[in-house]
């Protein structure tokens, strides 16, 4: 934790002092157990956004913490919703991941994540630093002890084209169906005569923790967030349930990756 973020974890160590409550009880009184307090405030886990808003919102303070952390955020050149999952995504021991309009980049190829980028949206300075990060958070997969990785597309992620560059998605499909048959990577694919499925609301990941917790990554055009309030993240863990039976087996989502990989390399 850098400088910033330890002043964060002190104002919040002091604020609790302050009402003379234990960690259990500030944990109750905001919809946290007093396991997650602590591990907030010892540094264990980054203080999320809705975090911050459950304590705002109980104690009245208007948006004091929010607003710590938002000028947090400032001090670094990643978003701070960002800067936490990648803390998320490193400590997992599960990573459930859905996608309806790319491959999770923890499976992408450079070409194909550099692809995703293409548009006009970000500089090319930009480009490469999402790019290198984005390469180095696949790391976690090539752990002596990586975590269980399942994830769950949209056929149709594999049908469209990111960008127009000859064989570019011959090679990503290629490399996702290699990914696909390690021991510690699922792969599976919604088809297309799924029809209308409760996924097609937007795309999440559940990530779970060593302690049994688990904490999510929700995300859409205008907004990308941290949801770890257990009801909400329960909600998301429902809709996963639904959305990995409409699913083809893991053999058959290969099969269907290599089938798909051979129509780009025609």
């Amino acid at each position: 934790m850098g400088t910033a973020t330890n002043y964060v974890l002190g104002e919040l160590r002091l604020f609790r002092a302050s009402l003379g409550t234990s960690q259990e009880e500030f944990g109750r009184a905001i919809g946290y157990s007093g396991s997650h307090v602590s591990s907030v405030e010892t540094g264990g886990r980054p203080p999320t956004k809705e975090y911050m808003k459950a304590v705002d919102d109980h104690y009245q303070l208007g948006d004091r913490f929010g607003r710590m952390l938002r000028e947090l955020a400032k001090l670094d050149a990643e978003p701070v919703w960002l800067r936490e999952w990648i803390e998320f995504e490193r400590e997992a021991t599960t990573l459930r991941w859905f996608e309806l309009s790319y491959l999770p980049g923890l499976l992408q190829t450079e070409r194909y994540a550099r692809a995703t980028l293409a548009g006009g949206r970000f500089t090319a300075d930009e480009v490469e630093r999402i790019v290198a990060s984005r390469l180095n958070r696949q790391e976690i997969l090539e752990r002596e002890r990586p975590p269980q990785f399942i994830a769950v597309v949209d056929e149709s992620v594999l049908r469209r084209p990111v960008l127009d560059q000859p064989g570019l998605m011959a090679e990503q499909l290629d490399h996702l169906a290699e990914q696909s048959t390690r021991e510690h990577v699922q792969v599976h694919v919604v088809p297309v005569d799924a029809g209308m499925y409760l996924g097609l609301a937007g795309q999440f990941i559940i990530a779970e923790l060593p302690d049994g917790a688990r904490v999510a990554h929700a995300d859409n055009q205008l907004n990308a967030q941290i949801v770890d309030a257990p009801a909400d993240v329960a909600r998301l863990a429902k809709t996963w349930e639904i959305v990995r039976n409409e699913a083809l087996s893991r053999r058959q989502s290969i099969e269907l990756i290599k089938e798909v990989a051979k129509s780009w390399s025609r």
